[in-house]
C-alpha cells in the first residue's frame, strides 16, 4: 500500500523570469524535472504535467492549460444566447446536456419564464441530463480502472454507456453535441416508444453495477492502489472551490439538486452519496470513485421516477409543443446574473452580463468545475510516488475542453 513521504514545497525554487516554471540549476540533488502530458493517455486530455521528482516521489506537480482552448466565452459574446448553445455543447463533451441544462436555466431566469417551463419539458430534461449524468462517470469509471491497469471494467462501461449514446441519439439526432435542451423548451418531444425502451435499459442495467462494484470497486488490486492516495481534506477542498464528486468525496454533502432544488429535482426522490473512509481516508481516490459509483445508482432512482411522471402525470398529448415557450428574441432587462447546476464533475456556473438591448451577452463568463477541481492536484500529490501521481489524476476526471473554455 502507498505512503505518503512528506516534502515541504519550496515556492523559491520557482523560475522567476518564467512563472511556475522550475530551473534545474534551483533543484537540489537527486531531484529531476519530469514533463506528463500533454500527449499522454494518463492526463485524460492535452494536460502537461511538470513534475519534479526526487527518485520516484514526487516533490512538486505544476499543471499546464491552455492546449485545447475552446474560446467559448468570446463565441458567447458574439452570438444571441440560442445560438450559444452548441458552443456550451463542447467544453464538457462527455456530459453535453448536464451543460446545456445549467445556461438555458440562466436565460430562463432573466427572462422571467422559468416558473412557466412545462411539466413535461422540465421532466424531460432531467431524464436526459441523469442519463448523461451516467455516460459521464462511466467514462470517468472505466478509464481510471484502466489507468491503474483494469482492462475488463472499462470494457463493461463502455458498452454499457454505448446504450445511453445511443437512446440520447434517438432524442436529439446528435450523439455526443446534442443541442436539445432550448430556452424556453426542448428541440422536441421524446421519441414515440423512448420511455419504454428506457425502463428496458434500466432493468438491464442495475446488475451490472453490482458487478461493477465486485469487479472493481471492491478489488483489492484497486483498492491498495487508491486507498490511502491524493487524500484531500474538507477544508482544502473547501478552500480550493473544489465541487462535485471529488467535494463529495472528502465527506461534505453537498450538491446543488439539493441545495438550490432547481428543475424538477426537489419534487425527485434520491441520496447525496458521500466518501466515509471505508477503504483508508475519508477524500482517498477510493472515496472519490466510489462517489462516482453511487451517484450512478441515484441517477437510476432519478430516471426511473421521471419515467412514471412522463407516462403517468405528464403524459404525451397530441396538441403539447415542446417549443411553446420558446421566445422569439432572447432579450433580457439590463443585469448581472450568475447562474449554477449540478454538474457530473461539479458545479458548473454561468455569468451573464446584458444591456437590455440586445439579444448578445455583453459578457458571458463560465464557471468550469474541472478547472476548480484540478487546480488542488499540487497540494494532494506532494509525497506521493510517480505512479499514486497517475491514480491521483485519474480520480479527479476533469475534461480539458471544460478547463480551457
Amino acid at each position: 500500500m502507498s505512503q505518503r513521504i512528506e516534502y515541504k514545497y519550496r515556492p523559491e525554487n520557482l523560475n522567476e523570469s518564467a512563472p511556475g516554471l522550475y530551473k534545474e540549476s534551483d533543484l537540489k540533488r537527486e531531484e529531476m524535472i519530469l514533463n506528463i502530458g500533454p500527449q499522454h493517455p494518463s492526463t485524460h486530455g492535452v494536460l502537461r504535467l511538470e513534475v519534479v521528482t526526487d527518485g520516484e516521489i514526487v516533490v512538486d506537480v505544476i499543471p499546464h492549460m491552455g492546449y485545447l482552448h475552446r474560446c467559448f466565452e468570446k463565441h458567447a459574446e458574439s452570438v444571441p444566447f440560442n445560438q450559444a448553445l452548441p458552443f456550451v455543447d463542447r467544453m464538457d463533451y462527455v456530459a453535453a446536456m448536464n451543460s446545456e441544462h445549467a445556461f438555458v436555466m440562466g436565460a430562463e431566469r432573466m427572462l422571467g419564464i422559468e416558473g412557466d417551463i412545462p411539466k413535461r419539458v422540465e421532466y424531460i430534461r432531467v431524464l436526459v441530463a441523469e442519463l448523461n449524468r451516467i455516460a459521464s462517470h462511466f467514462v470517468a469509471i472505466g478509464t481510471y480502472g484502466l489507468d491503474i491497469g483494469a482492462f475488463t471494467p472499462f470494457l463493461w462501461v463502455m458498452r454499457d454507456r454505448e446504450h445511453i449514446m445511443r437512446m440520447l441519439e434517438w432524442v436529439s439526432g446528435a450523439r455526443m453535441l446534442y443541442n436539445y435542451i432550448w430556452v424556453g423548451g426542448l428541440f422536441y418531444d421524446l421519441p414515440v416508444g423512448f420511455e419504454e425502451k428506457c425502463a428496458e435499459f434500466i432493468q438491464y442495467l442495475k446488475p451490472k453495477l453490482k458487478e461493477l462494484d465486485d469487479v472493481l470497486i471492491n478489488n483489492k488490486i484497486f483498492v491498495e492502489r487508491t486507498a490511502n492516495v491524493g487524500v484531500l481534506s474538507r477544508n482544502l477542498a473547501i478552500n480550493y472551490g473544489v465541487t462535485g464528486p471529488v467535494l463529495r468525496g472528502s465527506g461534505l454533502k453537498y450538491d446543488l439538486r439539493r441545495v438550490d432544488g432547481y428543475s424538477v429535482y426537489p419534487e425527485l426522490d434520491f441520496d447525496i452519496p458521500v466518501g466515509t473512509g471505508a477503504m483508508g481516508q475519508v477524500g482517498d481516490c477510493w472515496d472519490r470513485t466510489f462517489v462516482r459509483v453511487q451517484e450512478v445508482k441515484e441517477s437510476v432512482k432519478i430516471i426511473e421516477q421521471c419515467i412514471e411522471k412522463l407516462t403517468k402525470e405528464h403524459k404525451r398529448t397530441k396538441d403539447f409543443d415542446p417549443r411553446a415557450m420558446v421566445p422569439k428574441k432572447i432579450r433580457p432587462k439590463a443585469q448581472d446574473f450568475y447562474v449554477r447546476a449540478e454538474n457530473p464533475k461539479g458545479e458548473l456556473g454561468f455569468f451573464f452580463r446584458t444591456d437590455g438591448r440586445s439579444d448578445i451577452p455583453v459578457r458571458c463568463k463560465a464557471r468550469a468545475c474541472s478547472f476548480s477541481n484540478l487546480s488542488v492536484l499540487a497540494d494532494i500529490s506532494r509525497g506521493y510516488m510517480i505512479a499514486d501521481l497517475v491514480a491521483i489524476i485519474g480520480s479527479i476526471d476533469f475534461v480539458m475542453g471544460e478547463v480551457d473554455r
